[in-house]
C-alpha cells in the first residue's frame, strides 16, 4: 500500500510532467505564427507575475508547495525554474538551428550570385 507522503509527491511529479510535456509540445510546433507568439507573451506575463507574487508573498509559495505534495517552497522553486531553463535551452537551440539554416542560404545564394563574375573577369 502506498503511504500518505508518496501520494503528496504523486500530485507534484503530476504538474512536473504536464509542464515538461508542455514545453516540448510548445518547442516542436511551428513558429511561424502569430498564435504561437501570443502564447510565447501569455508566457512570459504569467512567469512574471509568478515571480513577483513569489518575491511579495513568499508564505503564499510555501503553502502552494505544500498543497502539491513538495516541502517547501524553494523546492518548489527550484522545479519551476528547472523547467523554465530546460524550454529556454530548447527554445535556443532551435532558433539557432534556424539561424544557421538561413546562413546557409545566404551563403549559397551569395556564392552563386558571384560566380557569374568570377567567369566573366577571366
Amino acid at each position: 500500500m502506498l503511504d500518505q507522503p508518496l501520494l503528496d509527491q504523486m500530485i507534484i511529479k503530476v504538474i512536473l510532467l504536464v509542464a515538461i510535456v508542455g514545453v516540448t509540445v510548445l518547442l516542436t510546433r511551428s513558429t511561424a505564427g502569430a498564435s504561437h507568439q501570443a502564447v510565447r507573451r501569455l508566457l512570459l506575463v504569467g512567469f512574471v507575475v509568478l515571480a513577483a507574487m513569489a518575491v511579495v508573498f513568499p508564505p503564499l509559495l510555501t503553502q502552494v508547495a505544500r498543497a502539491v505534495g513538495v516541502g517547501r517552497g524553494a523546492d518548489l522553486l527550484l522545479y519551476g525554474l528547472t523547467i523554465t531553463f530546460l524550454g529556454y535551452v530548447a527554445a535556443s537551440y532551435r532558433r539557432m538551428r534556424q539561424l544557421e539554416a538561413q546562413n546557409t542560404i545566404l551563403a549559397r545564394e551569395l556564392a552563386l550570385r558571384s560566380a557569374p563574375q568570377e567567369r566573366d573577369q577571366r
